[in-house]
């Protein structure tokens, strides 16, 4: 009887275990309450900078980087970010790589119900079983513990989820493969994106939208990136290239051309070189941007056209000025250690 009793509370607490809604990993340099983001959003209301067109937007690279920091940068993408489901592809970061045994060459998803919002869970889209089922077993690991310790996904959900409540998320964590790996997954993915797009009668634009969490270039001894020096001078020549990197990737057409050029731009000798410039996007934009490519391609046999909406770094502009916002900063910022970041926008061709 006891023993029963046993195995009995232990199927109880291993569906609990299962059922726990994913936590929130960065509760400084993000803000999880719906009163804090709208302090945030009345600031960045009164920039007289122009929104660029919302509608339509299919795809876009958004920035995870500390909302004091980089918040004028999110916000020409999110203000007027309408759909009804967002496929979010995030970094596996290098402390989630330590702790996880670096897999590499594979997709990582999730078996939670539900993510930790702004207040209130963030529902997953049945989509993310559809990749469970659809995908080859090589492809993906399951694994919550991975997606628990990485914050480049849930970064981007108190802006989604703002002007969204009911958005359905599909959060998929991009490991680094070489090239001829990603055009490969890139199409069996896209395969099952566009079956359930077809099958559900959505629209990438209005229905669906794809997000892509990078952010750009990480400067300084800290991040062993230091190849112009940590003065003025370096910090002007290291963001001028974030920026030129960045508009040669989005503006315009987006083509296969283009996103194997920022690889080439991003890696070195091969795909594990750290390149010119140390981006912890480098392996999640080239990947999202191919399956994104190849998905509208299936289903509304069109391209993508991009438009870079916003680029800064953690120096330029500082800490916006918010009073007690309730969150804040999680690392310093100066000509010896800075990060930048960018968003972008692209809709059908």
């Amino acid at each position: 009887m006891k023993r029963l009793l046993f195995l009995s509370l232990a199927a109880v607490a291993l569906l609990a275990q299962a059922q726990e809604i994913r936590p929130v990993r960065d509760d400084i340099g993000f803000c999880w309450q719906h009163a804090q983001l709208a302090r945030l959003m009345s600031l960045l209301d009164a920039d007289p900078r122009p929104l660029p067109a919302s509608s339509g937007i299919v795809a876009a690279i958004s920035p995870h980087d500390d909302f004091l920091y980089a918040g004028r940068v999110y916000y020409p993408l999110f203000r007027r970010l309408l759909t009804k489901e967002a496929v979010i592809f995030g970094v596996t970061h290098g402390m989630v790589r330590k702790e996880i045994g670096d897999p590499q060459g594979i997709l990582i998803l999730d078996d939670f119900p539900a993510w930790a919002g702004l207040g209130a869970p963030v529902a997953i889209s049945p989509l993310r079983e559809r990749l469970k089922l659809g995908l080859a077993k090589g492809d993906f690991i399951v694994s919550n513990n991975a997606h628990s310790l990485e914050h480049s996904i849930e970064a981007l959900l108190p802006w989604l989820q703002f002007a969204n409540p009911g958005i359905r998320i599909t959060p998929i964590m991009v490991t680094a493969m070489p090239y001829a790996r990603m055009e490969e997954l890139s199409g069996r993915l896209a395969a099952v994106l566009a079956a359930y797009i077809e099958e559900n009668r959505l629209q990438p634009g209005r229905d669906i939208v794809f997000l892509i969490s990078a952010d750009a270039n990480h400067y300084g001894r800290d991040f062993d990136n230091t190849p112009y020096g940590e003065d003025e001078q370096a910090h002007a020549r290291g963001t001028r290239e974030d920026r030129r990197i960045a508009a040669g990737l989005v503006e315009g057409t987006l083509s296969d051309e283009k996103i194997g050029k920022l690889t080439r731009e991003l890696w070195g000798t091969t795909h594990l070189d750290p390149g010119n410039a140390y981006w912890c996007g480098k392996y999640d934009i080239p990947f999202g941007l191919l399956a994104t490519l190849k998905t509208v391609r299936d289903t509304a046999g069109r391209g993508l056209r991009g438009e870079l909406l916003g680029y800064s770094d953690t120096y330029s502009e500082g800490v916006l000025p918010l009073r007690r916002p309730g969150f804040g900063i999680t690392a310093p910022f100066s000509p010896k250690h800075w990060v930048g970041f960018f968003s972008a926008a692209f809709w059908l061709q």
